[in-house]
């Protein structure tokens, strides 16, 4: 299974935003946590990222700061707290006076149901990626294409949006894991442990244990769910039901299959089952969870996730 592509599938749940930023002055931004994933792309000048926790990390042109499940974030001239920076006002930002510090985009999938998948919340909360330009020239191409998108609203730009935010998101995850040397999986230093998560996302509907996925990681059951939950941030069982019902919800988006039928790709012996799983993660059952995310796609591709992102 290609986790990567799992995931962008995943979050298409919300539709595709982004918007140019231009900072001048001394004031900085912050970006409330949100449910989804987004990114930063540093056009020209340089800053600070600020985080909810850790050291302030400098932020050069041409790097990526992801955001893979929602943090809050800021940026800044000069380091400071987080709780210091004023809330980034809606849409995209026109110039201030004098000269500018800082001069970005962003795109970013808001979810209205459920949350991002479990893969990305198991990266850490905030991610800064220096991509080699000269050898991923691609991603400078992307980057040009991007920005010219949001300069000129043109016919299909509902359409150009998100192909541009899956790609940006794709690029950059590429990228962080090639350094990471994660082999597709979130930045686990466990050999053991990454080779049961692989073995989970490769097949959701095989009757998962604690006692098969330790069998899987060649350890004791103590053992395995120990380092387990420690690499991922909560327990085997746990992380299974999420990779399960992040797969089903994507499967209620793309295809008709019935809801028994999805319930037995991953992994539920009965429908009803299934429906109560799903109902307690995303808070809706799953025929509602078609139903809407059907109809946001077809009356207004990114209303709601613009509405959210520019009253942020």
């Amino acid at each position: 299974m290609d986790v990567i592509s799992e995931v962008i599938r995943t979050i298409r749940a919300g539709s595709a935003n982004a918007r140019l930023i231009k900072q001048s002055g001394s004031r900085g931004m912050r970006f409330p946590a949100f449910s989804g994933s987004g990114f930063h792309i540093a056009l020209r000048g340089s800053c600070w990222l600020i985080r909810s926790t850790g050291e302030p990390v400098r932020v050069e042109t041409g790097d990526i700061v992801l955001v893979p499940s929602g943090a809050e974030h800021g940026f800044s001239h000069a380091p400071c707290a987080l709780e210091d920076l004023p809330v980034a006002e809606p849409g995209s930002q026109p110039p201030g006076p004098g000269p500018l510090d800082f001069d970005f985009l962003c795109g970013a999938y808001l979810l209205d149901h459920g949350r991002a998948p479990q893969y990305l919340q198991a990266l850490p909360d905030v991610i800064t990626v220096t991509p080699d330009y000269g050898l991923r020239p691609e991603l400078r191409s992307l980057t040009e294409l991007f920005g010219a998108d949001l300069s000129h609203t043109r016919l299909g730009t509902g359409a150009t949006r998100s192909a541009l935010v899956d790609l940006t998101l794709v690029h950059a995850l590429r990228q962080w894991h090639e350094v990471q040397g994660a082999a597709g999986t979130p930045m686990i230093g466990d050999p053991a442990i990454a080779t049961a998560i692989q073995e989970i996302h490769r097949d959701p509907a095989r009757p998962w244990t604690v006692a098969r996925l330790s069998e899987v990681a060649g350890m004791s059951r103590t053992v395995f769910t120990r380092r387990f939950t420690a690499q991922m941030g909560r327990p085997p069982m746990k992380y299974v039901t999420g990779w399960r019902l992040d797969y089903a919800a994507r499967l209620l988006r793309e295809t008709d299959a019935p809801l028994a039928t999805i319930a037995r790709q991953i992994g539920y012996a009965t429908e009803f089952a299934f429906a109560g799983a799903f109902r307690r993660e995303y808070g809706l059952s799953p025929g509602r969870y078609r139903h809407s995310t059907t109809t946001a796609r077809g009356t207004s591709p990114a209303h709601h996730v613009r509405r959210r992102i520019e009253s942020s």
